[in-house]
């Protein structure tokens, strides 16, 4: 799946890698150099990019974690930009048994929850450049 994951053109492109993908999708951590084609005006990483290496990997976990009976959405994201990107930048997902378990109960008296993903972006030294927030949509799949 981490191969898939790297051959998907919209991470090809932007010189996105998934180095190391946990067999059970707790752990995720993805990777980008500053090329030429990534980088912005002003010779950092493009906004666009940083986001782009952060999107799908809080709901494809869950999805995988909560299983068949549930369906799970990105509702909204943002993005802070703390300091510029230059260089390798890395984002490091994770997902809590806890996490899970707590989605889980609160699917029992609720008829959907958006819970929050915070993930930083950091650069080779470990300075967080960007911290992203991401909003799910998370929901029992309906018994009819």
């Amino acid at each position: 799946m981490r191969t898939l994951l790297n051959l998907w053109p919209p991470f090809l492109g932007a010189g996105i890698r998934v180095k190391r993908l946990q067999p059970d999708w707790k752990e995720i951590d993805v990777e980008m150099k500053l090329r030429f084609w990534s980088a912005n005006f002003v010779g950092t990483h493009y906004g666009g990019s940083l986001y782009s290496m952060t999107d799908p990997f809080y709901m494809l976990m869950l999805i995988h974690n909560l299983g068949r009976d549930y369906i799970v959405w990105d509702k909204s994201a943002s993005i802070r930009f703390r300091k510029p990107g230059k260089g390798k930048v890395v984002a490091r997902f994770r997902l809590s048994d806890e996490r899970i378990e707590a989605i889980r109960r609160d699917l029992e008296t609720q008829a959907k929850i958006e819970p929050t993903f915070l993930v930083e972006v950091e650069d080779e030294s470990g300075a967080v450049i960007a911290e992203v927030r991401k909003v799910l949509h998370v929901r029992k799949k309906s018994s009819s």
